[in-house]
């Protein structure tokens, strides 16, 4: 069994600004708990937030930056002041408890559906279906065809992400984290397949890049470089629009050298989520990813993505990833922390309950001590 004084993950570190007590970071995790007309965070995000405190970081879940970014039912916002407010209470809940707690900023585009906007067709690239599922009000549905957004709509949410930033900081967040990656906005526009433009954010892949480093350079610019991180690289589930192609690789690579310009708190890595094994991104499998990268990036790495305790101190002690984020470990065990310290067994999930309105299966997983 590991010793405390020996497993790196439990080693504070110093993130930006922020002095970190552990390399454990709670990963975004989607709960759908904001099921009121205003999508703001209640009392009980603060409860399960806090329970979970001892993370070194914690990244909020997915928090849509505008109206137009909402593309998954009952998932907070941090555009109004009734939403400022509610994470207010979060925050200081966290703090309250000892934990430092960043915001993760959001828009699906695409993934979106037209239930959420009264029939309009959800907002992307261009015009071409990501062929996935979008969880709507009344369940899954399959995605249509996005609109195209008009330079106008584009400089909006570039704006939108700005004047979130500026609320996660006034609702008490330690910074800010851009959700770069998977199969959302960001993504459907450096995607050469979601992304047909011919004007200046289409093409060239610096075009494509253009709207993610619009909107990164607007969050650094209002809340500064040091309380700014992202989400971001190749993987995803290898489906509809998304499989790898011959640019997926080079464009991350672009995107992940780019990023050393701007001297960021961290960025969120994901591993492989997917079998890689007969796709351009094989080489990227296991620890693949963050050795690959680790060339490219030279702030703090994050990895994300089917890593247990043993992968994550090895990830750390090999210089591979500065920190480890856990997901699915932190919904059953508010206290990974000290059962990785310890070398507890950890809860399971119950997977029935990771998404609904109530407490159940949020706030009623126990502690060791309990």
């Amino acid at each position: 069994m590991n010793k405390p004084n020996n497993q790196p993950l439990l080693e504070p570190i110093r993130l930006g600004k922020l002095d970190l007590s552990n390399r454990i970071a709670m990963a975004p995790l989607t709960r759908m708990r904001a099921a009121n007309p205003d999508l703001a965070p209640t009392g009980l995000h603060a409860d399960y937030y806090a329970q979970r405190a001892s993370a070194g970081l914690i990244v909020s879940e997915g928090i849509f930056v505008s109206p137009d970014a909402v593309g998954w039912a009952d998932v907070p916002g941090l555009w109004s002041d009734a939403q400022v407010r509610g994470w207010g209470a979060v925050t200081e809940a966290v703090h309250r408890a000892g934990g430092r707690i960043v915001a993760q900023l959001w828009h699906t585009g695409s993934l979106g559906h037209p239930d959420f906007d009264g029939g309009k067709a959800p907002p992307s690239a261009s015009a071409v279906n990501p062929e996935q599922q979008s969880v709507t009000p009344t369940g899954k549905k399959e995605t249509v065809v996005p609109r195209p957004m008009d330079k106008d709509e584009i400089r909006r949410t570039v704006a939108d992400f700005g004047r979130a930033a500026r609320n996660a900081i006034a609702a008490g967040f330690d910074g800010v984290q851009i959700q770069g990656g998977y199969h959302y906005l960001f993504n459907q526009f450096l995607n050469i397949r979601t992304n047909l433009r011919t004007d200046e954010y289409g093409g060239s892949v610096e075009n494509r890049a253009r709207l993610l480093f619009d909107v990164l350079e607007t969050v650094v610019d209002t809340v500064g470089a040091h309380r700014t991180g992202i989400k971001t690289g190749p993987v995803t589930l290898e489906t509809g629009a998304f499989v790898s192609n011959e640019a997926t690789l080079a464009t991350s690579e672009y995107v992940i050298d780019r990023l050393n310009d701007y001297d960021l708190s961290h960025l969120l890595l994901m591993g492989q989520m997917a079998d890689l094994s007969a796709t351009p991104l094989a080489a990227l499998a296991g620890d693949g990813m963050f050795r690959h990268f680790r060339a490219f990036y030279r702030g703090h790495i994050i990895a994300n993505v089917g890593i247990d305790r043993t992968r994550g101190n090895r990830l750390i002690e090999a210089g591979l990833a500065d920190m480890v984020a856990f997901g699915r470990p932190f919904i059953a065990n508010p206290d990974l922390p000290t059962r990785f310290a310890i070398d507890a067994p950890l809860a399971e999930v119950v997977w029935p309950n990771v998404y609904g309105p109530t407490a159940e299966g949020y706030t009623d997983y126990p502690v060791l001590s309990q």
